[in-house]
């Protein structure tokens, strides 16, 4: 039991450092500025933005980036095959401010999942020097276009990808949206994704995508990961490969997204994409939840055992109090930086369970369910890779 606890404290020792590390890594873009040359003559950037039964939301971000403080834009936004009032809303914007374009997105061919023909097709149209791939239900301060092209330009970079801050109101989304920080953070090595050309050491998010135009073009783009579910860490393994830069960084000040409202849009929604994350293998996945749990929540239920059942000795629950204590400590950094409830870190154990049990629904979704669904589209299992059949508005296709 004494060598159980100090693996833990080992454990919990790494993730650290490197949580130290990234916490100075993971910048946030309102640090960077545009360089004074580039500001005399500034690029035309093309903000892309796929838009799939959206009319709840596409108002607002074409709002927010008409009041961009980056004015050389052109703004498209591609009406995914929408039941609702999306296209009409664009529309409008349309006749106010020529920067704003509508397209009407073509019926979605096999072998594509839907967010990457959607983007593939605006790509083809863009004129931009640089692309800005954005969703939808995002919301963008003023600086979010400039503060992002001056991280790209200012570190040398040929792609960055930046997380927004991610707004959860109801208790399911606090417990599931903010492992997103969490999990990024304490898990993925930066300074490899930053430094390494190998594709292991990838992460993006598709919320927020800056190309440069040509770096885009050369990688495929969304062609190259047409079939993939995870279709942002899959890209970002491509730009990898292809031998260019790619790094993320924090737009928590400048971007704002909430991703679900209630407990089955975050189950829905986060099956759509764990099963994914460890590229459809079944053992990684279990290998990974594995050491998450063992680290982030075995410790939180030994300490009443060893106390109450287990009569455990004084260093056995020094040892034990010491690791939550340690993860309490990276819980309440997190929650100071993205200005989350502080509280919330006592519910650490409930979020590692709420990850796990969704984790576990993704597998059985995608391998013996009906699939993994989105935006009123359902992809097979076997369609993970291209080769299976999806349904669009309860038809099969």
């Amino acid at each position: 039991m004494l060598y159980y606890h100090y693996f833990i404290l080992f454990g919990l020792f790494v993730v650290l450092v490197n949580f130290i590390i990234n916490n100075i890594l993971f910048r946030n873009i309102k640090n960077f500025k545009m360089p004074e040359s580039e500001l005399q003559s500034p690029p035309l950037v093309s903000v892309l933005i796929p838009a799939r039964n959206e009319e709840k939301n596409i108002k607002r971000i074409l709002n927010s980036m008409l009041r961009q403080d980056y004015k050389n834009l052109e703004i498209l936004v591609l009406d995914d095959n929408s039941t609702d009032s999306t296209a009409d809303i664009v529309r409008q914007f349309c006749i106010k401010d020529k920067r704003v374009k509508l397209v009407k997105g073509q019926p979605l061919p096999k072998g594509w999942k839907g967010k990457c023909f959607a983007c593939h097709q605006l790509s083809k149209i863009a004129k931009g020097d640089y692309f800005v791939f954005t969703d939808a239900d995002t919301l963008h301060y003023p600086d979010s276009i400039s503060g992002a092209l001056a991280a790209l330009m200012k570190n040398k970079l040929d792609v960055i990808s930046i997380y927004p801050r991610q707004i959860a109101v109801t208790f399911a989304e606090r417990m599931t949206i903010r492992f997103i920080h969490f999990a990024i953070l304490s898990f993925m090595p930066l300074i490899l994704v930053k430094h390494t050309k190998g594709p292991f050491f990838s992460t993006a998010i598709g919320q927020f995508f800056l190309f440069k135009r040509q770096v885009y073009e050369k990688t495929g783009g969304f062609e190259s990961v047409k079939d993939e579910i995870l279709e942002d860490i899959n890209i970002s393994k491509q730009i990898k490969r292809s031998g260019y830069k790619i790094m993320v960084y924090d737009g928590s000040d400048s971007i704002f997204c909430r991703m679900y409202t209630n407990l089955h849009d975050v189950v829905k929604g986060f099956s759509r994409f764990i099963y994914a994350a460890f590229d459809c293998n079944f053992l990684m996945e279990c290998i990974a939840l594995f050491f998450i749990s063992l680290i982030f929540l075995v410790p939180f239920i030994s300490l009443p055992l060893g106390i109450f059942v287990f009569g455990w000795s004084a260093k056995l629950l020094v040892l034990n109090i010491i690791q939550i204590l340690l993860i309490l400590a990276i819980k309440i950094v997190l929650s100071i930086r993205f200005k989350e409830r502080i509280l919330d870190i006592f519910f650490t154990p409930v979020s590692v369970a709420y990850i796990a049990v969704i984790a576990v629904n993704s597998y059985i979704q995608s391998r013996f369910g009906s699939g993994v669904s989105w935006k009123d589209r359902t992809y097979g299992a076997a369609d993970e890779k291209g080769t299976g059949e999806f349904e669009e508005n309860g038809k099969k296709i």
